[in-house]
C-alpha cells in the first residue's frame, strides 16, 4: 500500500527544504524514541525536524494501518454515508488522509492535536488542492487529557493516541468520544502485547456502555484470547524512495502491526469470523485460525469443500472468514 500521491508530494516538499543529514539523524534519533519507548512521553516531538522525520518515516505506517482498519468497517457498514469525521490527537492529519480514501460522502473534518507544530505541519500536507475537506479541515489545539467533551460526527477516530495517555484518561477520552459518535467509533492502537491489552480493555468498556461491535470481533462475548497472547494484524506499505534514504534502509516495503477494536451506535452485522493468523496452505487443504462466536477455532478447508476453497485460496490474515469449513 502506497501514500497517495499527492501526500507523498507535500511531504517531499515540505522535507525538500532541509539537509538531508539533518533528517536523518532526526529519523534515526525518531526510531531510538520508539524502540526505547521514550515517544510516549509527549516530549521527543519538539522540533520541526523531527516532526518532518515523523512525516517521512513514521505517517506511511499509521496511514496504512488506519486505511486497512477504515476498509474493513466499510464493508461492514450499510449504504448509509458518513458526512463528518473527528480525529482525536491528530499529529499531522494521517487520519483524514486515509478516510478521504475510504468515505467519499465526508464533508466536514475536526481534527484535535495537543502539538501547534504538527498542526501547522499538517495544514501544511493538506494544501495540495486535492482534498477540499483537508484544506477546510476545522484544527482544534488542545491537549486530550483536558478535554470532557467532542463535537458530534458520524465517524470518531483515536489513532495511535489513547496508549500515550494513560489508563484512566484513555478510559475519560474514550467515554467522551462514544458520547460523541452518532455512528461509528474507532480506536488503532500498536500491535504489541501492551496495545492490544489496552484495546482489550477498552473493547470491554465499550460493551458496557452499549456499543455494537462491528470489527475485527464478530461477537460480544469475553475475547478468548490466553494470556500472553494478542489479537493483532498486519498491513504492508511501500517505502518511498524519501522513507528509505532516511531510514538507511534497502528494502523497500515495511510491515505495520497494529490492533483496533470499530464499533458502532447502532446494531450491525459483524463478520461470522476473523481471521487471526497467516492462514496455513498445503497442496490440498487450507487451515485457518478463527476467532468466533464460540470462541477460538481452527478450520481445515479441503478442495472437496466447494463452497469454501475458493475463499480459502484468497484469504489473508484479518479478513473476515464467510466460507465453511
Amino acid at each position: 500500500m502506497p501514500l497517495p500521491p499527492q501526500l507523498q508530494r507535500a511531504i517531499e516538499q515540505e522535507t525538500g527544504r532541509h539537509p538531508s543529514k539533518a533528517l536523518s539523524q532526526a529519523a534515526a534519533e525518531l526510531s531510538e524514541a520508539y524502540r526505547t519507548g521514550h515517544l510516549g512521553s509527549g516530549a521527543f516531538l519538539t522540533t520541526e525536524l523531527h516532526r518532518l522525520a515523523y512525516a517521512a518515516v513514521r505517517l506511511p505506517a499509521t496511514f496504512a494501518a488506519v486505511r486497512a482498519v477504515l476498509a474493513a468497517v466499510r464493508r461492514l457498514l450499510p449504504e448509509r454515508p458518513l458526512t463528518s469525521l473527528l480525529d482525536l490527537g491528530a499529529g499531522p492529519g494521517t487520519v483524514g488522509w486515509a478516510a478521504t480514501e475510504i468515505f467519499a460522502g465526508l464533508e466536514a473534518a475536526t481534527l484535535i492535536e495537543a502539538d501547534t507544530g504538527l498542526i501547522a505541519l499538517g495544514k501544511a500536507l493538506a494544501q495540495t488542492g486535492e482534498h477540499a475537506l483537508l484544506e477546510q479541515a476545522r484544527w482544534v489545539q488542545g491537549d486530550l487529557r483536558g478535554l470532557t467533551a467532542f463535537t458530534p460526527c458520524d465517524l470518531v477516530v483515536s489513532s495511535y493516541a489513547l496508549g500515550e495517555l494513560g489508563e484512566e484518561a484513555a478510559s475519560a477520552v474514550l467515554r467522551a468520544a462514544w458520547a460523541a459518535t452518532s455512528q461509528v467509533l474507532l480506536v488503532v492502537e500498536p500491535g504489541t502485547v501492551r496495545g492490544f491489552a489496552l484495546i482489550r480493555r477498552l473493547r470491554d468498556e465499550l460493551i458496557a456502555v452499549g456499543a455494537h461491535l462491528i470489527a475485527p470481533c464478530p461477537h460480544h462475548e469475553d475475547c478468548p484470547l490466553p494470556a500472553g497472547d494478542w489479537c493483532h494484524f498486519s498491513q504492508r506499505l511501500e517505502r518511498s524512495r524519501l522513507h528509505q534514504r532516511l531510514k538507511e534502509v534497502a528494502l523497500g516495503y515495511e510491515d505495520e502491526k497494529f490492533s483496533y477494536v470499530a464499533v458502532a451506535r447502532h446494531p450491525l452485522q459483524p463478520a461470522p469470523a476473523r481471521i487471526l493468523r497467516h492462514p496455513l496452505r498445503h497442496a490440498g487443504h487450507t487451515e485457518l485460525q478463527l476467532c468466533t462466536p464460540t470462541g477460538l477455532q481452527t478450520v481445515t478447508v479441503t478442495r472437496s469443500n466447494k463452497a469454501g476453497w475458493k475463499e480459502a485460496r484468497k484469504a489473508e490474515w484479518g479478513d473476515e472468514w464467510r466460507g465453511g469449513g
